[in-house]
């Protein structure tokens, strides 16, 4: 069922489907350095920004590379929508921009996906619905505890991050400015505007007026609801342009139709997700704004304008999630922000090397930016 188109699309969906299939099947043929290794931090009695405290609060992460002894060659990549510790493998090898067999690269798991504690492994009383919303500050300040406590590191050479990971890394710059010598945002803001909720809105509505998701108390996976869900976040995927060219026809299988290559996504978008995790998410997303971070006072001007690292801020051109003049109006408040728009006709997941071109674009500035000097 796997062809080529799918894993361009799926370096996008690394957070989501296909593409997680293939990094494991790849996994026989990759050096170790480059697979990663699985890990577990747990933290008692963590406080979420709602006041609801989890007994037990779990942070999956992989690492990939040797810490060295000084300590000072860390990497943290943060993921993205329903993403997995691989999600970032595009940037990983000795021909890219991040070469583990030099660095120590940090890849965590946010809220929610199902591995890190989420509304479907926590216990009640936080079980399904009743999970705390978290926000990507919770996230940060988890992971912050990760870093320091368990892995004893107090400095990162750089934070790089995808779509919600972008959100993360702009908060790290925001609550931490000084914990990285440089920040890496690919298609993703400092903040959900007003146009991004009502989407995450949409999406979300299509998965609760499926009568079986019932309030969150389902017996079974409401599977009409979700494929709803996968077929409006279909919608926004992609460029309008890159569905008028017919570029899923790129690498895809004979016999591939526009009907079958989308039901495809349909009915196997995120296979196994769990509906309260895919909506805990899409919560997470939405509360997204530096601006509220304690000491701003919900000026997210004010918030873009503290930071102090040098920043790369990478949109797509064509992203309809972050939309590229979201990211040029953040820049203008940003003192040490180098904006570079990503050119590509692959919407959302140009940030996330979809395409061949873009995972080039994607490995030569990043490879440029963290190297060249501050």
């Amino acid at each position: 069922m796997v062809f080529e188109m799918k894993k361009a699309i799926l370096f996008l969906l690394i957070s989501q489907t296909f593409f997680i299939q293939t990094m494991f099947a790849q996994e026989a043929a990759e050096s170790k350095t480059d697979k990663g290794e699985r890990h577990e931090f747990v933290i008692a009695n963590f406080k979420t920004e709602s006041g609801v405290v989890l007994p037990q609060a779990r942070v999956v992460y992989g690492t990939y590379g040797k810490l060295n002894a000084a300590k000072d060659n860390v990497v943290l990549l943060p993921s993205h929508y329903m993403a997995n510790f691989h999600g970032y493998e595009w940037l990983i090898g000795a021909d890219k921009a991040l070469d583990a067999s030099k660095l120590f690269l940090v890849a965590t798991e946010l809220f929610g996906n199902g591995n890190s504690s989420s509304p479907s492994n926590t216990p009640e009383p936080f079980h399904g619905p009743r999970f705390p919303v978290t926000t990507i500050r919770d996230n940060v300040e988890a992971v912050h505890r990760l870093l320091t406590e368990e892995l004893k590191i107090t400095h990162l050479r750089a934070v790089i991050g995808f779509s919600m990971g972008a959100q993360q890394a702009f908060q790290w710059a925001v609550s931490y400015p000084a914990f990285a010598d440089k920040i890496v945002a690919t298609s993703g803001t400092a903040k959900t505007y007003g146009h991004g909720i009502v989407r995450l809105e949409s999406e979300i509505t299509a998965i609760t007026t499926d009568p079986v998701f019932a309030n969150g108390e389902y017996k079974e996976q409401p599977k009409k609801g979700i494929e709803a869900f996968a077929i409006v976040w279909t919608a926004w995927l992609f460029s309008q342009e890159w569905w008028r060219k017919e570029m899923w026809r790129e690498g895809a299988k004979p016999g591939t139709t526009f009907e079958s290559f989308v039901n495809e996504l349909k009915t196997n978008f995120i296979p196994g997700a769990d509906a309260n995790n895919l909506i805990l998410q899409m919560r997470t997303w939405e509360k997204h704004d530096v601006g509220t971070t304690p000491g701003f006072g919900g000026d997210v001007q004010k918030a873009l304008g503290s930071i102090k690292a040098p920043f790369l801020y990478m949109p797509s051109e064509t992203d309809l999630y972050f939309p590229v003049t979201d990211a040029k109006y953040e820049a203008s408040f940003m003192k040490t922000v180098t904006l570079m728009p990503i050119p590509s006709l692959w919407g959302h997941p140009a940030g996330a090397a979809a395409d061949p071109a873009d995972a080039k674009f994607l490995n030569e500035n990043i490879g440029k930016f963290l190297s060249a000097n501050k």
